[in-house]
């Protein structure tokens, strides 16, 4: 009888054929199959079901203990050389394979509602299946080429979706931007697959891994050299998950619609980074000073999310900001050799993120019907307030979502960003203090975030606020103020039932972590899992916990008092008493500006200095060949008489011309 891991290649296939259906079905007959909504719908959303029903069978038979799954077949033979496709479970791809399959499932649920009123309706539900496959396909994958095939899927999907509606400009650019950005990534990671492939002559990570080490003990290959072809790796996860600097993509790819905010840049799509870090473990851990970099760029990575999350007023920037601060106590725990430390907070914030990119989208959904589907109107919190009365299950989960993410026991996030903190301590003291640090900013501007949307007054009404926010957005020709506001209510079953079935997860998932009976720690590592057990100690877990909790309650009580009572105009002080550094944080760092003189600019720079050569120099050459062509013809039309005596007199010239040559040597 076949196991679930021998059908657990159907997970990433179903979401693929339902794609592949009502895509050519989209080209073939595109205004018949996009009347067909919700039959569109619901077999796409059945195809994700059933891969989500398989993913837990396979978790379930890797909790009980199976062996690693591995199916191969030869993809390319050229005599002694041969590439492998195929399909790999292990626990590792078992979680993976759950938690991609039931988000993007709730998201597609969440989508029905979110989208229902959308032309492109179908056309976005074929994007997500596809994203769907891709991802899947990704998490399965045997070895680093098989990998690199469904890491440019899944950045093909994300650019699709992140310009789902292309007919805006912001749209447009962030998709462009996005990528651009990881193309640079994508670059540096094919490079140092192909460079640890001539170095290993393998490409399973394993076999990368022991090729490598066998390369630099007999010589074969430098230990600088292999230093540079995993950092030249770890620029595709720099890029994917957004670590610092190429992290600038993911707060304009915002622009999406939210639902895919909630699934691609949130769950699953920026997790691949930490996935393939965690893949590599077996290489990364032959060298700590590869390790020390990814470490030091990860804690670069969280204070500069969570320090820029303190001034953003839109609601979905804000969480964006706060999901590159997460990233970053990933790959931090990466870095310091913690790889299920990192797995576990990328699975729970993988939940309660999820939760409130859904939940934000709830809310803009309400927004929009006061005042229009202008996202700068629709988004910014300025013009939200008391949206708790009105929208009652929206505000409770997203108020769980800001627990969980702030570290407050015992909700899940406690739990993973506390196992990191530990790591981080037994690694650097100085690591320990940015991540302890980044946690207090955490709970500050997320507490600044649920009090600005949910608490006080409703200020959507204010007309000259709303002018005013247009004009410094470039739009005040927009005659928006013509909007009818309707009402502010709840968001339908669609949108409302994945945020109460993601809260679940957002308040127990942790629990499998606990440090004492890590039942999460012993399903991906037993060994790691039963000497930390064994070296358990109260009394250093308490003074940890206290301390991560300590910093997260003084950012929630100043939070409190700033926005939620408004005892402080604590945004005023710091605009007049540290303008710089208020204008630092607000200017994102200055990173977008920097990145556009240089790299924007200077690319059109370069392009207009090759384009002068091209007319001037190339273009130049070949006109003058024309001329001398052109010339040398004219010239030569005199000497074409036709007459057998001119001919012979230039013969005997000729002749005479060789002699008195050769005389006169």
């Amino acid at each position: 009888m076949a196991t679930a891991a021998d059908l657990a290649w159907l997970i990433p296939v179903l979401p693929l054929v339902g794609a592949t259906i009502v895509g050519l079905g989209l080209i073939s007959f595109g205004r018949t199959v996009s009347r067909l909504r919700q039959p569109a719908a619901l077999l796409l959303t059945s195809t994700v079901g059933a891969s989500t029903v398989m993913s837990l069978a396979t978790l379930q038979e890797q909790m009980a203990g199976a062996p690693r799954h591995e199916q191969l077949f030869d993809w390319a033979n050229a005599g002694t050389f041969h590439l492998q496709m195929g399909y790999c479970v292990d626990p590792l791809a078992a979680v993976m394979l759950v938690l991609v399959c039931a988000i993007a499932l709730l998201v597609m649920i969440y989508s029905h509602g979110y989208m229902a009123h959308d032309q492109g309706y179908v056309r976005f539900f074929t994007y997500l299946a596809l994203f769907s496959s891709s991802m899947l396909g990704l998490v399965v994958s045997p070895n680093l080429l098989q990998i690199y095939v469904f890491w440019e899927l899944v950045g093909m999907c994300s650019y699709l979706l992140v310009g789902f509606w292309y007919e805006r400009n912001g749209a447009a650019h962030a998709a462009q931007k996005a990528f651009v950005v990881n193309r640079v990534g994508d670059f540096g990671l094919l490079l140092g697959i192909l460079g640890l492939f001539w170095a290993s002559g393998q490409l399973d990570f394993h076999g990368v891994a022991t090729g490598v080490e066998a390369a630099m003990a007999g010589g074969r290959l430098s230990q600088s050299v292999a230093v540079i072809l995993c950092l030249l790796v770890f620029m595709g996860p720099m890029a994917k998950s957004a670590q610092f600097p190429l992290h600038v993509w993911l707060p304009d790819a915002m622009e999406g619609p939210t639902p895919i905010s909630a699934l691609i840049h949130a769950a699953t799509m920026v997790a691949a980074g930490v996935f393939l870090v965690a893949r590599l473990e077996p290489l990364y851990s032959l060298f700590p000073q590869v390790q020390f970099i990814i470490a030091s760029i990860a804690a670069l990575t969280c204070v500069l999310g969570a320090s820029i999350a303190l001034t953003q007023m839109d609601l979905k920037k804000g969480l964006a900001y706060s999901t590159v601060s997460q990233l970053g106590y990933m790959m931090l725990a990466m870095g310091c050799g913690a790889t299920t430390a990192g797995m576990f907070h990328l699975v729970t914030h993988a939940c309660f993120k999820a939760m409130l990119f859904l939940g934000s989208g709830s809310v803009i959904h309400a927004m929009e019907a006061m005042v229009g589907h202008e996202p700068v109107l629709a988004q910014d919190m300025r013009l939200m307030g008391g949206l708790r009365r009105k929208m009652p299950i929206t505000a409770a989960t997203f108020l769980i979502g800001c627990l969980a993410i702030s570290g407050i026991p015992p909700l899940a996030g406690f739990w993973s960003k506390d196992e990191i903190l530990g790591e981080a301590l037994a690694s650097s003291q100085l690591l320990w203090f940015v991540g302890w640090l980044t946690a207090g900013l955490t709970a500050f501007y997320m507490f600044r975030l649920y009090f600005l949307t949910f608490e006080g007054d409703f200020r959507g009404h204010d007309m000259a606020l709303q002018n005013q926010l247009l004009t410094a957005a470039g739009n005040g020709d927009q005659e928006h103020h013509h909007h009818e506001p309707g009402d502010l209510r709840e968001s339908s079953w669609s949108m409302t039932v994945p945020l109460l079935v993601l809260a679940v997860p957002s308040v127990f998932i942790g629990l499998l972590g606990v440090p004492w009976n890590s039942r999460f720690g012993a399903l991906l590592n037993p060994h790691e899992a039963m000497v930390l057990m064994e070296e358990f100690s109260w009394s250093h877990f308490l003074p940890m916990a206290g301390a991560s909790v300590a910093i997260a309650a003084v950012g929630m009580a100043l939070a409190v008092v700033a926005y939620g009572l408004r005892r402080i105009e604590l945004g005023t002080i710091v605009a007049q008493g540290l303008p710089r550094l208020n204008a630092f944080l607000a200017n994102k760092w200055y990173l977008d500006a920097i990145n556009e003189r240089l790299f924007v600019r200077g690319s059109r720079r370069l392009a207009r200095q090759v384009l002068e050569v091209d007319a001037k120099v190339v273009d130049g050459a070949v006109n003058l060949t024309g001329l001398l062509a052109l010339g040398s013809g004219e010239g030569l039309k005199y000497l074409e008489t036709g007459r057998a005596q001119f001919y012979a007199l230039i013969v005997f010239g000729g002749v005479v011309g060789m002699v008195v040559l050769f005389s006169l040597q």
